[in-house]
């Protein structure tokens, strides 16, 4: 009869692993089936890309309105309603009154108004956005930070490689890849990486002891039973005592940081989330989303995306500012994206509210070696499609991984034989590079 370890399903043998380790070398391990372990064989070759040496994507879950925040028509008040269209430090380039302090950076930034979907709906359309492959009863597909981590790797191997704050943590899922590849959710930017230190109940010397032991039990389940997972889960436990004599761990403590400096941020998980996105990628974290909900706004759109916006605001701004100024900048994509926009009518009865709307909206991209203060395509005058040089979701994310240096053209396999690529059937946006 088989070992019952190995006849069990994934996530039985992980909440094994983790719990022995609690017992028996009082340690919790969970952040780190998140993405940091590595491949045993070398990570796809990088690709004749980009630069760009780590991402921060940033998520505005829930359909952001468009014509609220980056691609404004002034000229049509019957769409626009009370918003008005300020200057920005682009010349030619107007966005939305809510956002003066993204309108001091826009000479960093590319707008992209031209995005499309052909999706309205918001669990499908994060899916989407995350993978570039819309969902199948059949197949969990891996996420855009999952893809970085097994065609590039950690640049840090010391901490995991790619982290997700806050919003849902299927984002940071791993697919059919499995669970070296995924990332490390954290719920909020000032929990820091928790089960990541040694307990306080267990001496240093007494876990050396625990570490020996276990490594002999180790050795002895190898010699009886030849499985790459196990092999895996045995390199995991090396990998969660590297982390926790890790120098590289105050990376996810932002209390190390000035006062002056959280306050500019904007005191909100977004915010925060920003900053410690800014203290990851410094410390060598190759992928970190931070997400920000809120833009479902069918009712009293105005309000809504106003107290959005200024959230937003003030740490998208800061966030390039800071990176530029450490010199971070010219190798980090700052991505934003939502999964799909909101409609120009504004419907009244619903408190002069916007419907979905996926077949026109905006997403943002700056660093990286992405050309700043400039537009790509067009809507028509009430931003209702998409007029000129049309990008799906699954083209804006082929143009994030060439920048990462990914190669989009490279197939993988799915465990059943499938074969997939990063972004699905979408093609990089190359002009966009500077």
């Amino acid at each position: 009869m088989k070992d019952p370890l190995l006849q069990s399903d994934e996530i039985t043998r992980r909440g094994f692993i983790m719990n022995a380790a609690r017992t028996y070398l009082g340690v919790g391990i969970a952040p780190l089936l998140g993405g940091t372990l590595t491949s045993h064989a070398a990570a796809q070759a990088k690709g004749a890309g980009g630069t760009a040496e780590a991402v921060i994507f940033l998520n505005m879950s829930g359909g952001m309105s468009h014509i609220d925040t980056f691609d404004v028509k002034p000229n049509k008040k019957e769409v626009q309603g009370p918003v008005e269209a300020i200057n920005t430090a682009a010349d030619g380039i107007q966005i939305s009154q809510y956002l003066p302090k993204t309108a001091a950076v826009m000479d960093k930034i590319c707008i992209i108004r031209s995005m499309s979907s052909e999706n309205g709906a918001h669990d499908r359309g994060q899916y989407i956005l995350h993978r570039s492959y819309a969902p199948r009863g059949t197949i969990v597909h891996p996420t855009l930070g999952a893809w970085a981590m097994k065609l590039r790797g950690r640049k840090n191997k010391e901490i995991p490689g790619f982290v997700t704050v806050g919003g849902s943590t299927a984002n940071a899922s791993a697919g059919f890849f499995g669970v070296k590849y995924a990332g490390v959710p954290l719920g909020r930017p000032d929990e820091g990486l928790k089960d990541s230190v040694r307990a306080d109940s267990v001496s240093e010397q007494d876990f050396d002891r625990r570490l020996k032991l276990a490594d002999t039990l180790n050795q002895d389940f190898h010699r009886k039973h030849q499985n790459v997972e196990a092999e895996s889960y045995d390199e995991l436990y090396k990998e969660a005592v590297r982390l926790m004599r890790s120098d590289d761990l105050k990376a996810f403590d932002i209390a190390r940081e000035p006062q002056s400096s959280r306050d500019a941020y904007g005191n909100n998980a977004f915010g925060q989330g920003c900053l410690l996105a800014r203290r990851l990628v410094e410390h060598g974290v190759r992928y970190v989303e931070v997400n920000l909900g809120g833009w479902d706004t069918h009712y009293d759109n105005f309000t809504a995306v106003e107290a959005r916006c200024q959230v937003l605001d003030r740490a998208y701004a800061n966030l390039l500012i800071e990176l530029e100024a450490k010199g971070l900048l010219p190798s980090t994509i700052v991505a934003l994206s939502s999964e799909f926009g909101r409609s120009p009518n504004i419907v009244a009865e619903h408190n002069n509210g916007r419907d979905h709307h996926p077949s026109a909206f905006s997403s943002l991209l700056a660093g990286g070696g992405i050309k700043g203060g400039v537009v790509h395509g067009s809507t028509d005058s009430k931003g209702n499609r998409v007029k000129k040089g049309k990008v799906s979701i699954e083209d804006f994310n082929a143009t994030i991984a060439h920048g990462l240096g990914l190669d989009v053209s490279a197939v993988l396999h799915s465990p059943s034989g499938r074969p997939f690529q990063v972004a699905h059937k979408g093609k990089p946006v190359k002009e966009l590079f500077a």
